[in-house]
């Protein structure tokens, strides 16, 4: 997809492009989908990746296609528009199988839109397959040896409740005064070209005011996998405040969730399945005393943050990448079955992802 106010230089393994605003784009999408040598189509849904209202520019591709549809729904709605839902009827009647990355996505999809269950998958948000480090050795490689280190990340907007961790600090320095709260991710783009810096400005200004700047680093970029991980990696503890409940997957979430680490997170959907049983501590929404009741808990109790560290890293090997894909190979091979011989290898099965 190529946005309305930049484009990307794209890998050579690009072969083509969608200008998100032009149908056009969209009918010609389908056209060299449907002449070139592909089995099946994987479309990764979400309303603002795609044109006109709601993102229904996209219903002109997927419902010229010939090659079965397998679609992974990344936003569903309890309460949506006429326009959004009709939308995703018709994503879900063109698509073989569509996949949610939790169970209460597929609750919400049988129950609120006209998406025949049989076709739900429930695969999760995958994650990257690495060993657990001890946190101590990582601070020291990321220059924050001697500081007890709470962390959040992903791109910044109002959303993400990065405010109620600041109005926590106070208490949690109370108790752990080495403590240092990094805020690492860039602002969302959508957000730095409609507004600029203003939310960002805030909770600098919201940190000073409270006397807590010294304890809180911004980090304002974007930062590649590798160092995403050593980050996550080297937490005490990772915390989530977002302040909706409508929150189907979190990818931050799960990274840290199957790097073991423990996790303090309000209830929105994903955080509220993947931490439940002790897996992980949920605190209302926009209670800035719970969540420095949490956090310090967590920091003052070390053997509770191994316990819950080992058991997350361990149940989160359901979630690797290697597991989702073979997860998702099987979906393509069911949508194309009838289509793929008998013998034919699984290597040989040639995709499209669009």
């Amino acid at each position: 997809m190529t946005d309305r106010v930049q484009e990307y230089d794209y890998p050579a393994s690009v072969a083509l492009s969608i200008a998100d605003e032009d149908p056009l784009a969209y009918d010609a999408a389908a056209r060299f989908l449907n002449a070139g040598p592909f089995d099946v189509v994987s479309l990764q849904h979400e309303f603002g990746i795609f044109g006109g209202p709601d993102g229904s520019h996209i219903l002109r591709l997927v419902e010229h296609l010939r090659a079965p549809l397998v679609t992974t729904l990344h936003t569903i709605l309890a309460a949506p528009s006429i326009m959004q839902r009709n939308v995703i009827d018709r994503i879900g009647r063109a698509s073989s199988r569509v996949v949610v990355m939790a169970a209460k996505g597929a609750r919400l999809l049988a129950g609120n839109y006209n998406v025949d269950p049989r076709k739900i998958d429930v695969i999760p948000h995958g994650i990257p397959d690495v060993k657990i480090v001890p946190s101590e050795r990582m601070k020291e490689r990321l220059g924050f040896a001697g500081r007890t280190v709470i962390l959040t990340f992903g791109l910044l907007s109002p959303n993400k409740g990065i405010e109620v961790m600041i109005d926590a600090m106070p208490m949690i320095l109370r108790s752990c005064p080495d403590a240092l709260y990094i805020v690492l991710g860039a602002t969302h783009p959508n957000l730095l070209r409609d507004n600029g810096e203003p939310y960002r400005d805030s909770l600098a200004a919201r940190a000073k005011a409270l006397g807590v700047a010294d304890s809180i680093l911004f980090i304002n970029q974007f930062v590649e996998r590798a160092e995403l991980l050593d980050f996550i990696a080297m937490c005490d503890v990772y915390v989530t405040p977002y302040l909706s409940e409508m929150q189907l997957t979190s990818g931050t979430l799960a990274y840290s969730f199957g790097l073991g680490r423990p996790i303090v997170s309000t209830p929105y959907w994903h955080a509220a399945e993947l931490l439940a049983d002790g897996r992980g501590v949920l605190v209302p929404f926009g209670d800035y005393e719970a969540t420095g009741r949490a956090v310090s808990g967590l920091l003052a109790d070390p053997n509770r943050r191994n316990v819950i560290s080992r058991r997350s890293y361990q149940e989160g090997r359901a979630m690797t990448w290697q597991r989702t894909a073979e997860l998702y190979l099987d979906l393509f091979f069911d949508a194309v079955g009838r289509k793929v011989r008998a013998t034919e290898s699984r290597a040989d099965l040639r995709l499209s992802a669009a």
